[in-house]
């Protein structure tokens, strides 16, 4: 009987063994369960497979076939959710979202108040 691995048995792409071993050389906990590796590599592939579809749309938007971080930048921003998880993370290449808010409307805006 072949060897079969975690990854194959839950149905995954992303490594289990290798999210177990991070897990356990993290020191994130004294014990790690057998089903928690299982679990974060899925929500891991989950996510990852969101922001690339997502990337995937502002890259045909631009007619390209190609993703570049600027697409990724795109998807994670005008995004509610992903733009809270990806609040504090800088996407190199990725250049700036624009907001259609010049510079002189914030502050003409913010000196009549």
């Amino acid at each position: 009987m072949p060897k079969v691995s975690r990854s194959e048995k839950a149905g995954l792409i992303f490594p289990v063994g290798r999210v177990h071993r991070n897990l356990k050389l993290g020191r994130y906990a004294s014990r790690i369960g057998a089903s928690a590796p299982v679990f974060l590599a899925a929500v891991l592939e989950y996510l990852t497979d969101e922001v690339i579809e997502m990337a995937a749309g502002k890259a045909e938007e631009n007619k390209k076939k190609r993703i570049v971080p600027r697409h990724i930048l795109l998807a994670v921003r005008t995004d509610k959710d992903f733009s809270k998880l990806f609040g504090n993370v800088t996407i190199p290449n990725g250049g700036v979202v624009f907001t259609g808010v010049t510079r002189k409307q914030a502050e003409s805006t913010s000196a009549a108040a």
